[in-house]
């Protein structure tokens, strides 16, 4: 299991290079792919991943995602309620094949999985883009590396004994700090090509200490979820790690947080 959790994290970590510095279509349309699939995987948990109320939701993402090509053209309000509209139509010409929990259940997804996925290639084509979306990987992926290692070390106090009583406080912390060095490694190396001074350098491992703690939600959020409807992962697709909500779950939180941060402090 290892090995091949092992061998899939590198494969993942080259197709997640290509996707960041190919850019453009690649990253988006790569990212809308990630994001239905995520959706479905989630839809499938709630049983309804095939119902209308999904496909309402697949297409307002394919929508949303095919609008960034145009400076992001449909705005945020009005796609909110458009999307809820569209839903409470299926909801009331379909009554009672389901019910309000249904429909707040593919509300959520869209957002949760969809929208924030998203900031991934929001990211991308800020000035510095390039470099400052693997901050993203750094503070998911990187995180979960440096918490589990510290947490197998010295980890002795438990962060959330009901939901995930394999992670401690001490991993949580070790994480943390971890991310921080490992953004001021990466920046310190790509200082000249991002035109970065010390303080920058600074703020983005400031940045990247807040994200990794909230990234730390999503990946029990997910968690939360699949201890609610008793599965234990979301799918199959990544060998040794799950579906795409078992490997992307903290990044899609991670993502939104880097991209306003970001935008307001650099």
């Amino acid at each position: 299991m290892f090995k091949t959790r092992l061998l899939s994290g590198i494969v993942l970590v080259i197709l997640a290079l290509i996707v960041i510095i190919s850019g453009g279509y690649l990253t988006l349309f790569s990212l809308l792919g990630i994001s239905l699939i995520g959706m479905f995987e989630l839809y499938r948990v709630f049983k309804l991943e095939k119902t209308p109320l999904a496909r309402v939701s697949y297409s307002m993402a394919i929508i949303f995602y095919v609008s960034q090509l145009f400076g992001g053209f449909i705005d945020p309000m009005a796609m909110v309620m458009f999307f809820l509209i569209l839903l409470m139509f299926v909801y009331v010409f379909a009554y009672p094949k389901y019910s309000a929990k249904d429909v707040m259940a593919i509300f959520f997804g869209m957002f949760y999985v969809a929208v924030m996925l998203s900031y991934v290639y929001q990211i991308r084509v800020l000035e510095n883009g390039v470099y400052l979306a693997f901050l993203i990987f750094i503070c998911s992926w990187g995180c979960d590396t440096c918490a589990y290692c510290v947490g197998v070390l010295i980890g002795k106090h438990k962060m959330a004994p009901v939901l995930s009583p394999k992670k401690s406080i001490e991993g949580a912390v070790g994480g943390v700090v971890g991310t921080a060095l490992l953004t001021v490694i990466y920046t310190s190396v790509f200082r000249t090509q991002m035109g970065l001074d010390t303080r920058s350098i600074v703020v983005l491992a400031v940045i990247s200490a807040v994200a990794a703690l909230i990234s730390m939600v999503g990946d029990l959020t997910a968690s939360a979820i699949k201890r609610n409807y008793d599965i234990k992962d979301y799918g199959t697709l990544i060998p040794g790690h799950g579906g795409i909500m078992d490997r992307f779950d903290s990044m899609m939180i991670t993502a939104p947080i880097i991209y306003y941060l970001a935008v307001y402090f650099l």
